[in-house]
């Protein structure tokens, strides 16, 4: 295969061209309620040619390796025809060549797991969702596992062979009392073996009992709070509402959030530093080389409260004068790579745990992330749970708790961030372009902040 991509890309005949290869083994378990709903290990393999001629792209996918050579020129051609209408003509940073293999490292392989194996502690888990409490009358539990090769060459002399292993886990009880309904869940995911998901006991007990404790936890009061969010929900925060703006794809189409992005632009305190990194040990969001065959980089969107990144492919990095940083990532074959986040993360601070609840009087902890939108700069999200701050000190469970506003007014209203740091990846990923769900992990500190607007009754 390594010969055919090579001489594939060598032999093109037009101004750049890439192929990428990809053989994927996957499997998954589900249980609903006492149901074993899913049980499937399937494989497959497909790939991506993409040729850029006088300014235009054209692509062709195919799962036949015998098809490599004809699906090249079939991209040449269509990049051809395309080159005659294009209004606006892309052009690629350049890069310096790279040859690379790499393999993710499993204590465990889950490739040499049984889906029986898979299946059992699976079903483990779920019934003690469902023997927790008599409240409990629903579960979810799913398993997933995903080992990705891909093999990627460039007319320019890369070649890239790196596999790439990923495993999660969600486990999620529905109690109910009286007609009321809640949720209690915990989720996780690494690019890990099957290690990383066994020994996970208590975690079910805990989003069993979280469920059933919401039952009797207080809505609560809309208004305007110092809030801490947990290092879960402030990772969510820090992806969603500032590192889908710092995604250079996204600025090259809204003019007037580039005018606000503009790097030296002063967009928090000064100890805030938030973090894009291509490689954290373990952490889902890995791409030790993108989809273009680009290196890694750690790259610092935020550096002492001022704005001194974005991320890239070759092409926005291209046409914003700037650098490739890695974040051009596909989330399969049958794709073409967009500016993508990977570890995404708010990097710890010097305060304890007791230092950021201190001195507030009355306030919220908002922890967990049950969903959110964003729009531009505004974003609304849910918290799982949380609980009131009164005089300093962590009070009774709160739910229904929903946070709006401004990310920059926001990023500015910190007044302290945690040292309990805290990386860690669900079992979601990110969505963006149709491309969904890309394996991403994101993390903070506690991170304490004034002014933020709390909806509820």
């Amino acid at each position: 295969m390594e010969d055919r991509l090579r001489d594939a890309v060598a032999r093109a005949g037009a101004g750049y061209v890439e192929v990428r290869w990809e053989e994927v083994f996957r499997s998954r378990v589900a249980f609903q309620r006492d149901q074993l709903i899913v049980l499937e290990a399937t494989e497959e393999q497909g790939g991506i040619a993409r040729a850029l001629v006088q300014g235009a792209w054209g692509i062709a996918v195919f799962t036949n390796p015998q098809e490599i050579k004809a699906k090249v020129e079939e991209a040449v051609a269509l990049a051809r025809a395309a080159a005659r209408h294009v209004r606006e003509r892309v052009e690629l940073a350049p890069v310096k060549p790279v040859e690379a293999r790499y393999e993710g490292a499993m204590a465990r392989d889950f490739r040499g797991v049984s889906l029986e194996e898979k299946r059992r502690l699976a079903e483990a888990y779920n019934k003690i969702l469902l023997g927790f409490h008599p409240a409990v009358v629903s579960t979810t539990v799913r398993y997933a596992d995903t080992w990705r090769r891909t093999l990627y060459a460039n007319s320019e002399g890369t070649y890239v062979d790196q596999g790439v292993p990923d495993v999660t886990l969600m486990l999620a009880a529905v109690a109910r009392k009286n007609g009321d309904i809640q949720q209690g869940f915990e989720s996780l995911g690494y690019a890990a073996g099957f290690e990383a998901v066994q020994g996970k006991e208590h975690l079910a007990q805990k989003a069993a009992q979280r469920a059933v404790d919401l039952l009797a936890a207080s809505p609560v009061q809309g208004g305007t709070y110092t809030v801490v969010l947990d290092p879960d929900l402030a990772g969510v925060f820090i992806h969603e509402a500032f590192g889908h703006i710092c995604e250079a794809d996204f600025l090259l189409k809204n003019e007037p959030m580039r005018k606000v992005m503009k790097i030296g632009t002063p967009f928090g305190v000064p100890e805030l530093q938030v973090v894009d990194d291509g490689f954290v040990p373990g952490a889902r969001g890995n791409s030790p080389y993108d989809d273009e065959g680009v290196p890694r980089k750690k790259v610092y969107l935020i550096r002492e409260g001022i704005l001194t990144g974005l991320l890239h492919s070759r092409a926005t990095a291209h046409k914003l004068g700037m650098d490739p940083t890695g974040n051009a990532r596909a989330i399969s074959w049958e794709h073409e790579p967009i500016v993508r986040m990977r570890n995404t993360y708010i990097e710890p601070g010097k305060a304890t745990r007791d230092e950021v609840f201190a001195d507030i009087d009355r306030g919220v902890y908002a922890c967990g992330a049950f969903g959110g939108q964003t729009e531009f700069e505004q974003f609304t999200f849910s918290a799982a749970y949380g609980y009131e701050i009164v005089g300093g000190k962590v009070g009774r469970m709160l739910r229904d708790i929903v946070l709006t506003g401004n990310v920059f007014h926001t990023l500015r209203n910190i007044e302290l961030i945690g040292s309990d740091f805290k990386l860690e990846g669900s079992s979601g990923g990110c969505g963006k372009g149709g491309q969904f769900p890309l394996p991403v992990t994101d993390g903070s500190a506690h991170v304490r902040i004034r002014h933020v607007t709390v909806g509820g009754r």
